[in-house]
């Protein structure tokens, strides 16, 4: 959740991804944590009071009301969307603005724990949820990594894919290519991502193969586990392909970390929807077609250097 899956659960893959995560719970976790607002301008300008956007009339009547969407992030996954002098930019606020002016809405969105977004949009909190997230059939149907109902899950607008990549300290000296090679090692996580879950899985293959298994590290947020690999006390992280991507070309100057090997477990971000809500998903789903028609979301991507993840066309639960 990467950063698959967060996101992976996605992340940062945040691949978040942002599978098998609790999501009505609180992708794995119960809590919301506290939630800090993140202004940003993101949003379309036109308001409630002006319906000619195109696709204004597939919204909710109480969200033409309002002329906002509420939008729960986690902003700590450059490039997809982090927090600079206090406004929340980037991949997925660009998007957000994009659909709002197919839709005649401003996105508004606020930045908490990635692992209490579901609940939080559950709870009526946000109207959607959008922090690299990635569609799984766990999430869908609100399971636990275990296959236990902890609530009623949520719908997916899938509007981009990533998988699960390693980043290591720059200069690789464990000598990490590929995630297999963790059988063994300390290795760090953002708590409540597929990725998290990406680890538990190899490291059960670790043992399944009469190896040691992989000491996980699960972090509140992933700059705690960057930090962690930074000071060597993990051998590597896992993260969303983009966000590993970005965060090897970035910190330090691009000094502090590297990816290895291939990114893993390829699988769509979706925006997280509430399933009483099909209006609204039916809404945003064309909104998403619409900016990869007129070439806005391709213009986005390539803004943010993230054009790996491009998709053809949106859908609905589309993850596996």
């Amino acid at each position: 959740m990467t950063a698959s899956s967060r996101r992976t659960t996605a992340a940062r893959s945040r691949t978040a991804a942002v599978g098998a995560i609790a999501v009505a719970g609180a992708l794995l976790l119960t809590g919301c944590g506290d939630q800090t607002e993140g202004g940003n301008d993101s949003g379309s300008k036109e308001t409630a009071s002006s319906s000619s956007a195109p696709l204004f009339d597939k919204l909710p009547a109480n969200i033409q009301k309002a002329g906002v969407i509420k939008v729960g992030t986690n902003a700590e996954y450059a490039p997809m969307e982090y927090q600079d002098g206090g406004k929340i930019v980037g991949v997925d606020p660009d998007i957000a603005a994009a659909l709002g002016k197919q839709l005649g809405v401003e996105f508004k969105f606020t930045s908490g724990s990635f692992d209490g977004l579901i609940t939080s949009l559950n709870s009526g909190r946000y109207d959607v949820a959008m922090s690299s997230i990635t569609d799984t059939k766990a999430r869908q149907e609100g399971l636990d990594d275990k296959g236990k109902k902890l609530g009623p899950g949520v719908d997916f607008v899938d509007y981009f894919t990533a998988g699960t990549a390693v980043y290591v300290q720059k200069g690789n000296p464990k000598k990490i290519n590929s995630i297999a090679d963790l059988c063994g090692q300390t290795a760090a996580v953002q708590r409540g991502t597929t990725y998290e879950q990406a680890l538990q899985k190899q490291s059960k293959g670790c043992t399944d193969d009469g190896k040691k298994k992989i000491t996980i590290e699960s972090f509140e947020n992933d700059t705690e586990a960057q930090t962690r690999v930074k000071s060597g006390g993990a051998v590597a992280g896992v993260n969303d392909y983009p966000v590993a991507i970005d965060m090897a070309r970035k910190a330090d100057g691009g000094n502090a970390f590297e990816v290895v090997g291939e990114q893993v477990d390829a699988g769509p971000f979706g925006i997280a929807v509430n399933k009483d809500n099909k209006e609204l998903s039916a809404a945003l789903e064309e909104a998403v077609n619409a900016i990869i028609e007129d070439g806005t979301y391709k213009t986005i991507l390539e803004k943010w250097g993230a054009e790996s993840g491009a998709i053809d066309k949106a859908a609905v639960n589309g993850g596996k």
